[in-house]
């Protein structure tokens, strides 16, 4: 071998041992990597929604109005959100007869939706905050088919 190939051929050993020695002292000293949890934040915090609320439902865009006033005559038989275990707040999810804990959850900026604060903002099993100003609550349901059965949900706070 001429002494250029030869030096040609130890350069490419030596770079070769040295990417081979950082790869094994990487695995040897890094733990594994664990995939980070959705990081989302709470802009409705469960105090803000505990309580009494008057409920009802729309389909047409146009009922939003009167089914408000409807949902204020609801404070007779009211819904009644209490606090979760958690630090979350309890509402029913569709088709369920026992509450679940929920939160707020919204990755900014983005919209705002409650659903199950283990799961990440906007799921199907999810309700959109379309509107909250502390006396109307009002969500929409991801789930389509949930949504043509259950209509945008109109909470309003009983006195």
């Amino acid at each position: 071998m001429t002494f250029v190939r030869r030096l040609t051929h130890l350069a490419v050993l030596g770079a070769l041992a040295g990417l081979a020695a950082a790869c094994s002292s990487t695995n040897q000293t890094s733990a594994p990597i664990e995939p980070a949890a959705p990081r989302y934040t709470s802009p409705i915090t469960a105090q803000q929604v505990i309580g009494k609320w008057g409920l009802a439902a729309y389909h047409r865009p146009e009922d939003a109005a009167r089914t408000e006033a409807q949902a204020r005559q609801g404070c007779r038989q009211p819904y009644i959100i209490n606090a979760g275990p958690s630090g979350g707040f309890m509402m029913y999810l569709a088709d369920q007869s026992e509450p679940s804990e929920v939160v707020s959850k919204q990755i900014p900026p983005g919209p705002t939706f409650i659903g199950l604060p283990d799961e990440p903002p906007g799921v199907e099993t999810d309700r959109e905050v379309l509107r909250f100003d502390g006396q109307v609550l009002v969500l929409k349901w991801l789930d389509k088919e949930v949504a043509g059965r259950y209509g945008t949900m109109v909470y309003v706070r009983c006195p």
